[in-house]
């Protein structure tokens, strides 16, 4: 029964992954897949973007994280998958990254592009 579980949330993260891919691209906003937070590490943000508003005249770039299971204990909400989520997006706010967390059901129902179009529409 778990694996059934499992392969039901997998397939609900990949379509939350067109989903705000085709908001997005819809909205005009450039991205980056998997993009490299921090070298040395293997840390990756689902997405990035430049961000039209800057931080002392300088763009900054927006990570998108889309945090799956959030009901299920996924790997987000156990103990040891959100102890390293937290370091990681630590790290991220430290380089001077802004970071939009989204949850699979945010991105489905339209939260996160809604969000999106408010703050970040036509970069």
């Amino acid at each position: 029964m778990a694996s059934v579980h499992k392969a039901v949330t997998r397939k609900r993260f990949k379509e939350a992954n067109l989903v705000l891919e085709a908001h997005m691209s819809e909205l005009g906003i450039s991205f980056e897949r998997e993009y490299l937070i921090c070298e040395g590490r293997k840390w990756r943000a689902d997405y990035a973007f430049l961000s039209h508003f800057t931080v002392n005249s300088i763009a900054a770039w927006v990570l998108v994280e889309i945090e799956g299971a959030v009901w299920t204990s996924g790997r987000h909400t156990r103990g040891s998958g959100y102890v390293k989520d937290l370091e990681k997006y630590r790290v991220a706010s430290a380089l001077g990254y802004r970071l939009y967390r989204f949850s699979t059901q945010e991105i489905l129902n339209g939260t996160a592009k809604a969000f999106l179009e408010k703050w970040h529409a036509r970069i």
